[in-house]
């Protein structure tokens, strides 16, 4: 899982049709309703300061697509329309989750690449069946991960039994809240969701854009609608061959390296944090802060667990290491706890879409795929785990484990493996925490003439239209005229990653201030990815 990119060759960039080879056969699947039965989208205003040009509309869809007459549900759209003289379709854009809703995500697309190049498209966000706007939107247990929850290392028989009730709770809330909708939220209805839009939107093809999860899901929609798809960017990829049980395994592993980088980014900025220039020592400090919280949280809000939840958002995007780390050295070396529990206001607590956005993972991942229903089996996995990994490792299989006692029966995985696809472009980081490197890797392989772009030693998750030049030059030559780079290596071309952050420059006092990351594309981004994403 820690392997690394390969040395890459020089790579050209060129436009290339992907060979064609047999699709799998469960690649046959029921087709969404017919347009003249779905309608076409009303499009209104509902522009915000940031993206005024925004507009909105709602599409109604099969609850299950094997019945087009049957129950509908509502999809909540987003349009940026094109400007440009030349329009090249609907790009469609996805945030990922399983859970994210991408209505504002649209906006940040059409804003963030290139003037020239979104002016070509309808960039197209969308909230996913039973997501945020989208109606019925699910909420199996509100408050769920409201504080302060046990200590999610189950080091007594008591602390287990406390996070197995809340496991087992949810999954009984789920199925008495939402039990007729649960055996349609998955991926492949997802999918099928995708293709109802464009009919719809009234288009031969569709292009499309996502990040984590929602590579996943283009890969799926991309193996059931091949010839539906121009374009298709896959950026942070997932590993279409381990959902979802071993994906969350693996990712512990890969987490606990980025909380590391992070311990040592700390280390080397001593003069700042003065929490020292060891990184082991400074790592030490930090699970010993865990355990006094543990024992008394601070401000009655943040034990163990929170300040897992808080910390994780840096696994996701170093941008967020500065903040983390004022609220780090205030509680170590000032006893203050006020920078602390700000942090975990801004990065770790849970609203009520939170709520809606965890409902949907969970409904998702534990209908896409087998997940043990034996929790001796998820105690022996998790515990070897954590002898490596002890940061997040329980902190995330707590978050799984309602799919141990999940009331619907699990699908089996799409195999993606695809040779009837235009080229397609995909990114990814070689110390991705979320999406480990070998995901994109794979996802290459799968599909035939696709083209990997990598951001050597970067370790950011979601990683184009975030501050990289090289990245997202790819990403506009692609999207303008469908040119991707060739390369004889692993991957087909590699791009530096950007420079760590820094401290800020002096301390202003201002808690408010240490928890806010200062504004930039990238964490804009990924405050619209969200996390656990």
């Amino acid at each position: 899982m820690r392997t690394r990119a390969a040395v890459l060759c020089g790579a050209a960039a060129v436009a290339l049709a992907g060979s064609l080879t047999a699709v799998p056969a469960e690649a046959s699947a029921p087709h969404s309703a017919p347009i003249s039965r779905l309608g076409k989208p009303s499009w209104r205003k509902c522009g915000t300061t940031d993206y005024p040009s925004l507009q909105c509309a709602s599409l109604k869809v099969p609850l299950d697509h094997a019945n087009p007459d049957g129950r509908q549900v509502t999809l909540a759209l987003s349009r940026v329309p094109h400007t440009a003289e030349r329009f090249q379709g609907p790009l469609l854009v996805n945030p990922g989750g399983p859970g994210g809703d991408g209505l504002t995500l649209a906006g940040f697309v059409a804003a963030t690449l290139p003037k020239g190049v979104a002016a070509q498209y309808d960039v197209i966000g969308f909230d996913p069946r039973g997501v945020g706007a989208s109606r019925p939107a699910l909420d199996c247990e509100p408050g769920y991960f409201g504080p302060v929850r046990p200590d999610s290392v189950p080091s007594t028989p008591e602390a287990e039994r406390a996070n197995l009730a809340r496991a087992k709770s949810f999954a009984a809330a789920c199925s008495r809240k939402h039990g007729q909708l649960l055996p349609y939220i998955d991926t492949i209805s997802a999918a099928h969701d995708i293709e109802a839009i464009r009919q719809a939107l009234g288009a031969q093809k569709i292009n499309y854009l996502g990040y984590s999860y929602g590579t996943y899901l283009g890969a799926v929609y991309a193996h059931l609608y091949p010839q539906r798809v121009r374009r298709l960017v896959l950026d942070s990829i997932v590993d279409p061959t381990d959902v979802w049980y071993t994906a969350n395994l693996n990712q512990d592993h890969a987490f606990n390296d980025r909380h590391r980088a992070f311990m040592a980014w700390v280390a080397r900025h001593d003069a700042r944090y003065r929490l020292g220039t060891d990184p082991e020592r400074v790592e030490a400090t930090w699970y010993a802060m865990r355990a006094a919280l543990a024992e008394k949280p601070a401000g009655g809000r943040v034990g163990a667990a929170e300040l897992e939840d808080t910390y994780l958002p840096g696994a996701y995007f170093n941008g967020f290491w500065p903040p983390l780390a004022e609220a780090f050295a205030a509680y170590v070396n000032r006893k203050n706890a006020a920078s602390l529990i700000e942090a975990y206001q801004d990065f770790g607590a849970i609203d009520a879409a939170d709520d809606n956005s965890y409902s949907i993972y969970a409904a998702v991942q534990c209908r896409d795929a087998f997940w043990p229903r034996d929790w001796h089996q998820w105690r022996k996995d998790n515990w070897a785990a954590y002898e490596k990994a002890p940061f997040m490792t329980w902190n995330n299989a707590w978050y799984n484990a309602p799919c141990a006692f999940w009331p619907t029966e699990s699908l089996r995985p799409v195999n993606v493996a695809n040779g009837k696809l235009p080229p397609v472009l995909l990114f990814q980081a070689t110390a991705d925490a979320a999406t480990p490197y070998e995901g994109g890797v794979t996802m290459h392989r799968l599909l035939a003439g696709s083209s990997l772009v990598v951001e050597q030693g970067g370790g950011n998750h979601g990683i184009t239209l975030s501050g990289n030049a090289c990245l997202d030059k790819h990403l506009a030559a692609y999207l303008t005229d469908g040119t991707v780079p060739i390369g004889l290596g692993e991957a087909d071309a590699a791009c530096d990653a950007l420079p760590e952050p820094k401290p800020p420059a002096t301390a202003t006092g201002a808690a408010s201030d240490k928890a806010v990351p200062a504004p930039s594309n990238g964490s804009v981004l990924h405050r619209l990815l969200g996390f656990r994403h």
